[in-house]
């Protein structure tokens, strides 16, 4: 009796929940539908661009889902804000831009893809205007783009030039007892540099001070188009720190005026012909994404798709910011074998990881080719194993500010042995063959296991090199003087041909329907991902090891929790991998 009371609750415990759920759906799918009705825009309006959620190259939403927007959703897609900017250079009752106070979250080359739809914007006679209560330096690398920037009287401008800081674990390891055992090919020298040295080696001191020095040419030469300043005087006032407060900024010539955001309102209502008195037109961004998401700037029955590979390159499924060999070659062979596209364009932004992964992709990537032209678009970094997927496509485009190259292959073993014997763990193994222990974790890293791992590494680095040289059509011993984990900026990729052209996504698609002779395409895009509302509810699940991780960030402070991160992220990478030597922090 008492089982079925207890059966019976249950059962009616999962109804309401159910109907809960069906009600909460229906209210929001109410609120949405009822949001996208309401999203006009009056004449004489200015779109406000707040980009402060971070920058995805593409979010993945169905356009039929109801809970495929902002609510959601944690991050903006730059498919998104571009579309936005290109529609509204033609919508009438749009007569300009304002980028109001952003700390963007937005890598380089997204940032600079940003700026550039902003200045074709501009081209079209209309204006772009900024506000900052402070910039830092990417910030600024994007208002310099505007007509007239605006700094609050008591802002900051952040204008130095470019570093980078590396974390070395090799000290912190003989402390704890708790090591990383390394195993990599013999030229591959940075790739895990931190966890077998106290300090940068000149060699990876200098790939470095090479690779940001390419960045920052990249970003004074368009600020200094941009605000009519030489990038010898550039350089100077990076140097002397000559945008260190609103005056000096101002005499600098990096702003154009120091004023409060009631004076800059008033300032934009000049330049759109309004009075005092009169009140404001502002469109935000998410709302007028909504509105331009349902214009179609590219048309016909031909297509063109683009396969957008984002994150982390792990063996799997994958996901919105998981490069998964299921959900991407499923997506290259959904547009491979759709008949209405031409010709396809995979965007790439990875660091790179799973050597095995990034195979199967580019496995995928080369059966495709065969039957219609491949185009790789670079994003932010298309490095190790992102440069991987890459090598076999038909051309290969790049921004100029991506991080690419690190071809290179390492494999990383956790090791407990030196915290077991501090602590009294003594661990012995029992096997029925010679090598059927294969790895233990609290015992000293055995040379016939290491031998076999060695084999595995030189193996798959050849592998790479195999990829790249008839990707690229060049010798292996070319591949190869290009390759030991050296990283390269977009321009320099170019120069030494890893890369075809220095050009945006649009670029790619344009080369991409030029080499499969369409006139007029449509765009295609893929994946598709898990609604926001499955997402949401998923994350729901996550919720308290992401409360727990919060905790410990906020006790032990932001520093030592990003240490604590890279070390166990670190532990957790499993087999041979092909990614960025290390975790290239750029300020």
């Amino acid at each position: 009796m008492k089982f079925l009371r207890n059966l019976l609750a249950a059962i009616l415990g999962c109804i309401i929940a159910f109907g809960i759920v069906f009600i909460v759906f229906m209210v929001f799918a109410s609120l949405l539908s009822s949001s996208e009705e309401t999203v006009s825009v009056k004449e004489n309006s200015v779109l406000e661009l707040q980009l402060q959620q971070p920058i995805s190259d593409y979010v993945g939403d169905n356009a039929l889902d109801p809970f495929a927007g902002a609510l959601f959703e944690q991050n903006q897609g730059l498919d998104e804000i571009l579309q936005a900017i290109a529609v509204a250079k033609d919508d009438e009752d749009i007569k300009g831009i304002s980028i109001n106070n952003n700390f963007i979250m937005a890598g380089l080359a997204q940032t600079q893809a940003i700026r550039r739809a902003l200045k074709e914007f501009k081209e079209s006679g209309k204006f772009v205007y900024t506000y900052g209560d402070f910039y830092m330096q990417k910030d600024y690398y994007l208002a310099s783009v505007a007509d007239s920037i605006f700094l609050n009287p008591v802002g900051v401008l952040d204008f130095r030039g470019l570093s980078s800081e590396v974390l070395f674990f090799k000290d912190l390891q003989e402390k704890t007892g708790v090591k990383m055992e390394v195993i990599r090919h013999g030229k591959y020298k940075s790739a895990v540099e931190p966890f077998i040295a106290n300090e940068m080696s000149e060699a990876n001191r200098t790939q470095i001070k090479e690779l940001i020095g390419s960045l920052w040419s990249s970003m004074i030469d368009e600020i200094s188009e941009g605000r009519n300043i030489s990038q010898e005087n550039l350089n100077i006032i990076a140097d002397t720190l000559g945008g260190r407060s609103p005056e000096i900024a101002l005499k600098s010539g990096l702003i154009d005026a120091i004023a409060f955001y009631d004076q800059y309102e008033q300032k934009l209502k000049k330049a759109l012909g309004v009075t005092a008195d009169k009140e404001l037109n502002v469109v935000h961004l998410s709302d007028y994404v909504i509105r331009s998401n349902k214009k179609t700037l590219k048309k016909g029955k031909d297509k063109v798709a683009v396969v957008f590979a984002q994150g982390e390159i792990l063996y799997g499924e994958g996901g919105p910011d998981v490069i998964g060999q299921g959900i991407i070659n499923e997506a290259i062979i959904k547009a491979r074998e759709d008949e209405d596209v031409k010709a396809i364009v995979l965007r790439v932004n990875s660091p790179g990881g799973s050597a095995l992964t990034s195979d199967i992709i580019w496995r995928e990537v080369e059966l495709t080719k065969q039957v219609k032209p491949v185009v790789v678009s670079m994003g932010n970094v298309a490095a190790s194993g992102g440069y991987y997927i890459a090598a076999g496509a038909d051309k290969i485009f790049a921004e100029p500010t991506t991080i690419t190259g690190s071809i290179g292959v390492f494999g990383t073993i956790p090791n407990m042995a030196g915290l077991a014997e501090d602590i009294g763990i003594n661990a012995e193994q029992v096997g029925t063959n010679k090598n059927s222990v294969e790895y233990s974790l609290f015992e000293p890293l055995d040379d016939g296991f290491k031998a076999v791992v060695q084999e595995g590494i030189e193996s798959t680095y050849q592998t790479f090199l195999q990829r790249v040289s008839q990707g690229r059509g060049i010798s292996m011993a070319e591949a190869d003087s290009l390759a030991q984990g050296r990283v390269w900026s977009g321009v320099d990729a170019q120069r030494l041909g890893l890369v075809d052209e220095l050009g945006n996504l649009e670029a790619a698609i344009a080369e991409a329907a030029e080499m499969a002779e369409l006139e007029e395409y449509g765009i295609k895009k893929f994946p598709k991902y898990k609604s926001g509302l499955e997402r949401f509810m998923e994350d729901l699940g996550g919720a308290s090891a992401k409360i727990k991780a919060k905790i410990i960030e906020d006790e032990i402070g932001t520093e030592a929790y990003s240490i604590l991160k890279e070390v166990n992220h670190a532990m957790n990478q499993k087999g041979i991998q092909a990614r960025m030597p290390f975790v290239l922090d750029i300020k």
